[in-house]
């Protein structure tokens, strides 16, 4: 007799948390929207502010397409935000999840190809606080209402300020000590972000005199990698059935 039964499948711990914290920005009220990943030389470094000798346009950080001058595998999710800015008016509120592709050595922390989140939100009464208020509320859902975060001063070509923004350790619950993730610092580093560089919106044919914006980006796999204390960020890639089987 034919045995039918088959095993219940798993959900990759990479879709629960896409899933948990793209519902988590559309609760706050955030559209998703998506860009090219094959994308112009115009809208992945020009319009965003990078110098023509920035290092991150060089062949070592991006992947640029042969035989099409000026067209590179997009090397962050922030291509949106121009694009979205040309075809909309402000208010503007929306969050973009994708893939990204950089140059890298493969390790157990970096990969060629992984994932993003980017938000962006664009008003006339927009700051910091109101940024760090949001970004607050989001590590809160996705690490634990205790969470805490702090806002260490960083350079980003497409926002000024710019901030790095660190969460409390939710290994040692920010006790610090001999703590493996944070390394006893009691904090651990999760986004980048800061106020839209007034180039940037006047790019996107927003008035900067008018408009102010804040933009903020995760790493994604770092994320998931933190949740679940995935010590490789190639396991997430690799289809190996003993990790998806864990959750």
């Amino acid at each position: 007799m034919e045995n039918n039964s088959k095993e219940k499948g798993h959900l990759h711990p990479s879709t629960i948390v896409s899933r948990d914290l793209l519902k988590i920005f559309m609760d706050l009220g955030f559209e998703v929207i998506d860009g090219p990943e094959v994308e112009s030389e115009h809208y992945n470094f020009d319009m965003l502010n990078f110098p023509k000798d920035h290092p991150a346009r060089d062949m070592q950080d991006t992947f640029w397409i042969k035989n099409s001058p000026h067209t590179v595998l997009r090397t962050h999710t922030s291509n949106t935000q121009v694009r979205y800015m040309e075809k909309h008016k402000p208010p503007l509120r929306v969050v973009s999840f994708g893939r990204v592709f950089r140059a890298e050595a493969t390790d157990a922390t970096h990969e060629a190809q992984f994932y993003q989140v980017e938000g962006l939100v664009v008003d006339e009464t927009t700051s910091v606080a109101h940024m760090k208020g949001a970004l607050l509320e989001v590590c809160q859902k996705i690490f634990g209402e205790k969470t805490k975060i702090r806002l260490r001063p960083s350079f980003f070509p497409f926002v000024e300020p710019g901030f790095e923004v660190d969460v409390t350790c939710f290994k040692c619950s920010g006790k610090g000590g001999m703590c493996s993730l944070c390394k006893g610092t009691s904090w651990v580093e999760v986004v980048g972000a800061g106020m839209v560089q007034p180039a940037v919106l006047k790019n996107g044919g927003v008035d900067p005199d008018k408009y102010q914006g804040y933009a903020f980006g995760f790493g994604f796999d770092r994320l998931v990698m933190l949740k679940y204390g995935i010590d490789d960020i190639r396991h997430l890639y690799s289809g190996d059935l003993r990790l998806i089987n864990q959750f």
